[in-house]
């Protein structure tokens, strides 16, 4: 089962979406908040597999709350269902942490495919939110950044663009798991991105996945 904490302040939106969840058999909402600061207690108290994030909430919102979230708990794995898709809002929830991002105008099963994705490792991005960061890339230097990365740094970045998780990395390398987070942080710090998901769109926006350089 899919341990879910669902954060929105809504509570029509939590009951709709969350009586569709528990039809799906192999997810399951264990907690619910309706605001950014006891989002950030049930997070660090239940540990869930995934939580669904809302950005918008009277008092901490949800952007804070997930920064406060992985600051304190990194590993966590938090999809944003929104209904903003402003600059302000898709680059500092990304920054904060966020491993996905989707509207709620999405549908109930495509929701439920994007916690079942973010909870195997992948990052799930709404169409729009793929352009704008894709968009930020083709601001900066045309530099090719990737062009610094060691041929094994190369490989892993592949694989972080597949969604693959740390621990199925370093068991398809054969090296330990230490070394892969090794590797991934110099990755991240060479490409000048912040995290796994951004990685992922400049190898595709560098078209290192279809070429495979």
């Amino acid at each position: 089962m899919i341990r879910v904490l669902f954060v929105d302040d809504h509570e029509m939106v939590r009951i709709g979406v969350s009586a569709y969840l528990t039809t799906q058999g192999d997810i399951d909402v264990i907690a619910e908040a309706d605001n950014g600061q006891k989002a950030v207690e049930l997070a660090l108290e239940h540990r869930p597999d995934v939580i669904l994030m809302d950005l918008v909430m009277d008092g901490m919102d949800g952007i804070e709350a997930t920064r406060l979230i992985i600051d304190k708990w990194p590993e966590a794995k938090i999809l944003i269902v929104t209904s903003f898709i402003d600059d302000d809002k898709v680059y500092p929830a990304l920054e904060a942490g966020a491993t996905s991002y989707l509207l709620k105008t999405s549908k109930a099963d495509v929701i439920a495919k994007a916690i079942r994705d973010t909870y195997a490792g992948e990052s799930v991005l709404e169409k729009e939110v793929t352009a704008k960061v894709m968009a930020k890339f083709s601001s900066r230097s045309s530099q090719a950044l990737h062009e610094s990365l060691t041929k094994r740094e190369m490989e892993i970045l592949l694989l972080v663009a597949q969604g693959k998780t740390n621990q199925e990395i370093a068991d398809e390398l054969f090296i330990a798991l230490k070394t892969t987070k090794v590797h991934v942080s110099n990755i991240l710090s060479k490409l000048e991105v912040q995290d796994r998901t951004q990685a992922a769109v400049y190898a595709y926006q560098n078209g290192l996945i279809e070429n495979g350089s």
